[in-house]
């Protein structure tokens, strides 16, 4: 099991569509830690650690979000594991 951490940052319809309530349930279904949080700029950012299969299917999710969301661009940066990160919470 290869342990990564990926930062992402999506662009488009994506706050007020209940967004972050939505990636953190599928953090958790994936076993995943870490956080979301909305941006001054409209967009969605999120840092994520786990398992890096687990990470790709979220990465995937990212691309389409909730039902109500329109994504446009999702900037993915791959990173190391830290660690750091005991659940999935959504961040003010």
């Amino acid at each position: 099991m290869a342990l990564k951490q990926v930062h992402l940052v999506v662009r488009g319809r994506v706050q007020g569509v209940f967004f972050r309530a939505s990636a953190q349930r599928e953090a958790k279904r994936l076993g995943l830690t870490g956080w979301v949080r909305n941006r001054q700029d409209g967009s969605v950012e999120m840092c994520v650690e786990g398992d890096e299969e687990a990470l790709k299917e979220i990465v995937a999710w990212a691309h389409r979000g909730p039902t109500a969301a329109r994504v446009e661009k999702v900037d993915v940066r791959w990173r190391s594991y830290t660690g750091e990160f005991p659940d999935f919470r959504i961040e003010t």
